[in-house]
């Protein structure tokens, strides 16, 4: 793993943990932070002995946005490749093959909010707050806001979110949706630590595959979903996973995954 500034790396037998690791700044998203991130997950995604990821933040906050000091500095043009590279980060988050456990530990704001939603599951510290504050600074969310939080609250709350700039409790956050679990805030290492395990037992090849079908799927109409669904389903059969999963079963012993 290539040495980073403004993040940390640690591994725990086949679940890698990944802490933006800014503070002082309260873990703002400025382009450092990005370009490591992305770098970050691209090790991530060719590492075959990796099965699941966790990805947290050092101190009082998860990711409490975008750089203010950087951004207020930029021009349109600047904004517009700021913009790019937020939207890159998160894109290649979303859709690496492995899972992405966000353990949202205090605020996750902005652009934390919207890196928190680029993750497949979401775990919340009781102390943490969501929100998109970018009306209140004369801004909009610029790392796939719009998009990703009406998908997962509905465009009723999203909207509200959005356009009121109002900040949530975890409570709220998971009573609408947009976290599937919370804990205590010195238990939330060990919860997320505790799913991403769980999800590391399974056949990875399946997994992979699954989280591929759901993030195509939902942007598909049903017809060409189901069709998806159906061939990807067919396609797991030629795997050695899936036979040795079905052995396992059937012979009632663990089954030793293979990820092929």
């Amino acid at each position: 793993m290539a040495e980073f500034e403004t993040l940390k790396f640690e591994r725990k037998d086949n679940i890698a943990i990944v802490t933006v690791n800014r503070p002082k700044a309260m873990n703002a998203l400025n382009s450092q932070v990005l370009d490591e991130l992305r770098g970050a997950f691209h090790e991530i995604a060719q590492d075959e002995g990796i099965r699941a990821v966790i990805l947290t933040g050092e101190g009082k906050a998860f990711v409490a946005g975008a750089d203010i000091a950087e951004m207020s500095k930029l021009n349109a043009v600047e904004a517009r490749a700021f913009a790019k590279k937020g939207h890159a980060v998160m894109n290649f988050i979303e859709n690496i093959e492995k899972p992405v456990i966000a353990a949202v530990n205090g605020f996750a704001l902005g652009g934390g909010c919207e890196l928190a939603m680029a993750c497949d599951i979401r775990i919340a510290s009781e102390k943490a707050k969501f929100g998109q504050p970018e009306v209140g600074l004369g801004l909009i969310p610029g790392f796939g806001g719009n998009l990703r939080l009406p998908r997962l609250v509905g465009d009723g709350m999203a909207k509200y979110l959005i356009y009121s700039a109002d900040m949530i409790d975890a409570a709220e956050a998971y009573r609408i949706g947009l976290v599937q679990k919370v804990a205590a805030p010195e238990e939330l290492l060990e919860a997320a630590e505790k799913v991403a395990s769980t999800i590391a037992s399974k056949a990875p090849i399946a997994v992979s595959l699954a989280k591929n079908v759901v993030n195509n799927g939902n942007n598909m109409d049903m017809k060409s979903a189901s069709a998806y669904e159906v061939n990807s389903f067919s396609v797991i059969f030629d795997s050695e996973d899936m036979k040795e999963g079905t052995t396992a079963f059937l012979e009632k012993r663990a089954a030793e995954w293979k990820n092929k």
